[in-house]
């Protein structure tokens, strides 16, 4: 079973996917956000077209665990997901994953800002899933 990964924000949402052995997880595109129902189906296309089995989304806490006003509203849309998706959402705590994967894009990668702008959600949920997947390996 595959298990996307989702970093969802205000403009766009970051998607990865695991391999089936649920061991690596690797970007697989950008939605540019729209609308809920239009986002909901490009998710749908995707869990079809890999056989994904289950969803990790990434809840952004603040630093002392609450959550602020874009962790509601990833709330929110994880409600509205669930009413359109029959398969288990699991929300995953994704403190500095944005700060990381900016962090990788600038000293690994050393692509340009303009660039980094473009990959940095899916890179974002690459990050989250690939943090889900290997907490399931020391279970």
């Amino acid at each position: 079973m595959r298990i996307m990964g989702l970093d969802v924000g205000d403009k766009t949402i970051g998607v990865a996917i695991s391999d089936l052995s649920g061991t690596i997880a690797q970007g697989l595109t950008t939605i540019k956000r729209s609308s809920n129902k239009k986002d909901f189906e490009r998710i749908k296309q995707i869990i079809n077209e890999y056989e994904v089995g289950m969803i990790i989304v990434g809840l952004p806490k603040n630093m002392n665990g609450t959550l602020g006003p874009q962790g509601q509203k990833v709330v929110r849309f994880v409600e509205h997901l669930k009413e359109a998706i029959n398969i288990p959402i699991i929300l995953w705590d994704e403190r500095l994953t944005t700060v990381e994967a900016e962090r990788v894009l600038i000293e690994k990668a050393d692509i340009s800002r303009a660039k980094r702008k473009e990959v940095i959600d899916k890179l974002a949920a690459v990050l989250i899933l690939q943090n889900y997947l290997d907490s399931q390996k020391n279970k």
